[in-house]
């Protein structure tokens, strides 16, 4: 029988007895009773909210379960997108001598890409495992950059740890890969800076230096262009730290599987401690790792979801390229990653 697009009656009766069914806006309302472990109950509900939204409540000794239809809202998506190119292209056209927004606008183009190849190494992964997910949402706000990044949504069940690090590792990697293209094609723009009391001194992490090494770089100035590909080094790496669902915490979650919750506690705590560290040795304001100790510790309070299958280990491939991003991670680190100079 069938009950809604993609759900069967007879599917859900391998769960719960059904008493009653009602009909409610984009869905249905089912009063049931489980027949299944609540184990299993929750895998399957998982399978099904790649596709619902779900709501399983108990309401005087009967369970209540609503499925809704989801309905996407691509509109969001694009009129975010469209706010974030128009405030990063205000904040890189604030980059020159005088107001440039044809620079800026090329800085705008610059950020995005690296922004958003990053995200899209996410999104193609997961559908590519099957795996529901959002668009990316574009978050613009007037930093430095005029973005605080962008994000993806996940939707449902996570297939398997494979599932979990290939999703993980594919937006650090291709971001990365973004990162040194800007990075390249950066070094090549002249660029004459601003005359201002102060500047910005950016802390170099090793993969940048190894750029500027080779591309014979020896000016002591950067192009907007390049600070965009600086900016996807410096993302990166705060994205691979391995807490809750940062990308490094997917990473490290199928990599090792529940004891990462472990890393997942200490690490804020030495981001903090780091943070107290680098100020006291270099005499800089580090407040930045002791803030971002805080939004870890936020993070690893919530555990990572389960996978589906969560016995089966990741292949020796993927726990060498595991290695590999960390160790990438490792070299898009600078302790100090900027600071403001008189000059």
């Amino acid at each position: 029988m069938q009950m809604m697009d993609g759900l069967k009656l007879d599917e859900l009766e391998q769960y719960f007895i059904i008493n009653k069914i009602e009909n409610i806006k984009d869905g249905v309302r089912l009063y049931v009773h489980p027949v299944q472990s609540f184990r299993e109950i929750r895998k399957f509900l998982a399978r099904l909210s790649n596709d619902f939204d779900i709501e399983l409540r108990s309401v005087y000794g009967e369970f209540i379960l609503e499925l809704k239809r989801r309905r996407e809202r691509i509109w969001i998506n694009i009129v975010l997108l469209i706010a974030t190119i128009i405030t990063t292209t205000v904040m890189g056209a604030m980059m020159y001598e005088r107001f440039d927004i044809i620079g800026g606008f090329i800085f705008s183009l610059a950020v995005m890409f690296v922004l958003g190849t990053h995200e899209m190494g996410h999104y193609l992964t997961a559908r590519k495992w099957g795996m529901k997910t959002s668009l990316p949402y574009f978050i613009p706000f007037p930093t430095i950059i005029g973005t605080l990044g962008a994000v993806i949504r996940h939707r449902g069940a996570i297939p398997n740890r494979k599932a979990l690090f290939d999703v993980g590792s594919s937006g650090p990697i291709v971001g990365i890969v973004a990162s040194i293209i800007v990075i390249v094609i950066g070094l090549q723009l002249e660029f004459i800076p601003p005359k201002r009391e102060e500047t910005i001194i950016l802390g170099t992490p090793i993969l940048f230096d190894l750029i500027i090494n080779i591309m014979g770089y020896e000016k002591e100035f950067i192009h907007p262009v390049v600070f965009a590909g600086w900016v996807g080094l410096f993302i990166t790496f705060l994205n691979l730290i391995p807490v809750g669902q940062l990308d490094g915490g997917h990473i490290l979650r199928a990599m090792i599987g529940k004891k990462a919750e472990v890393v997942s506690r200490i690490i804020p705590i030495l981001l903090m401690l780091s943070g107290f560290y680098i100020g006291y040795a270099y005499n800089v304001d580090s407040s930045i790792w002791i803030f971002w100790g805080f939004v870890t510790l936020f993070f690893s309070m919530h555990p990572h979801p389960e996978p589906i299958d969560d016995k089966t280990p990741i292949d020796l491939k993927r726990k060498i390229l595991g290695i590999f991003v960390f160790l990438l991670a490792f070299m898009c680190f600078t302790p100090v990653p900027f600071q403001l100079k008189s000059i």
